[in-house]
């Protein structure tokens, strides 16, 4: 990917990228302001990888993959940058074009089924509906492939639960299915918002192996969402770190997690919990809280909650250095930051 001073360079890889993401830029003009949701974001994801994109809640990752699909509420618009697809243009493409993209070749987990499944149809006839509408097949053989793909997703009895409604359904099931429904079609990317954020931690470990085996098995690229750094550092080769719209660090997995640049991205592994921790010791947070999107700051918006800001942290947005092969950042200090207190620790948790 080519690059200006306010975007990442990709990470090189061998072969074209499936999905690129360059400047891209959402905003939804409001009475109050202008809420720039997605504030020049630029990333590549390549076939067959799976890239993580963390951050708070708010910095800005769901609405990335929303502008990615064109499914943007209104009064949100995408106002710049361009999005390519198997280097197709997606922001070009007409809403014939996007329908025949969505669900066929990108698909899409949200974080809740119960908010994607209609409560009054049933589950197969969803699923066969979504078949019915990107393949050439009679309704017997979308049944027999929702079956199939039923099986393929660990749901027993699939026969009897293709005919149940959401609400017959654990969540674990529920979000089995919802993986199901986003991959009868076979997509190449398949795009998983907090896939296992309202799970109990036995059901996230079985829905995440689940991840890694269809991954495998079908060969597609995972965009996965979340705000959980255990969940990026057991499924992610990639990471995009995210704040206030903003990619601020951008680097492979064990890079990131063993030589963190950015102070965000420092902030965040500490807060995670070691297995090394003494008993009721106090969790390290970030400090201060998320700006209000109305009110960003200057300079580097992370300036405010940084302790290693200086005056030029506050009066100049940093841009975008490779501080490390393949590891960039978007820090005025990257380069002499140390690491501070920080390890792997998501591997151990």
């Amino acid at each position: 990917m080519t690059d200006d001073a306010n975007t990442p360079l990709a990470l090189r890889s061998s072969g074209p990228p499936l999905l690129s993401v360059h400047n891209l830029h959402t905003y939804f003009p409001q009475e109050e302001g202008t809420v720039k949701a997605v504030d020049g974001v630029s990333f590549d994801l390549y076939p067959g990888r799976t890239l993580g994109i963390v951050g708070e809640s708010g910095c800005g990752k769901s609405m990335t993959a929303r502008s990615i699909l064109r499914i943007v509420d209104r009064p949100g618009r995408i106002v710049a940058g361009e999005i390519r697809f198997r280097r197709r243009k997606q922001l070009d493409a007409n809403s014939d074009d996007m329908r025949a993209v969505r669900g066929a070749e990108i698909a899409l987990v949200f974080q809740e089924p119960m908010s994607s499944f209609s409560p009054v149809h049933t589950i197969g006839n969803q699923i066969v509906e979504a078949i019915l509408l990107h393949q050439k097949v009679s309704k017997r053989q979308a049944r027999a492939r929702a079956i199939e793909v039923f099986r393929d997703v660990g749901i027993p009895l699939p026969e009897q639960r293709l005919d149940a409604y959401a609400h017959q359904l654990s969540g674990g099931l529920r979000q089995r299915a919802m993986i199901a429904m986003a991959l009868v079609c076979n997509p190449s990317l398949l795009i998983a918002d907090e896939p296992t954020t309202a799970l109990d931690v036995t059901t996230q470990a079985q829905i995440l192996d689940l991840l890694r085996h269809l991954q495998q098995e079908y060969g597609m690229a995972i965009m996965l969402i979340t705000h959980d750094l255990g969940v990026i550092a057991e499924m992610a080769d990639d990471v995009v770190v995210m704040y206030l719209g903003r990619v601020v660090e951008h680097a492979p997995v064990d890079e990131l997690f063993h030589a963190p640049k950015h102070p965000y991205t420092q902030a965040l592994l500490r807060s995670i919990p070691h297995i090394r921790s003494r008993p009721r010791e106090r969790l390290a947070s970030v400090a201060g809280s998320v700006p209000h999107p109305y009110n960003r700051p200057t300079g580097c918006p992370f300036h405010p909650r940084c302790p290693h800001a200086i005056e030029v942290c506050r009066t100049q947005a940093p841009t975008w250095e490779e501080v490390a092969p393949q590891h960039f950042a978007r820090c005025h200090r990257a380069h002499e930051l140390q690491l501070i207190g920080v390890e792997e620790v998501a591997r151990t948790t």
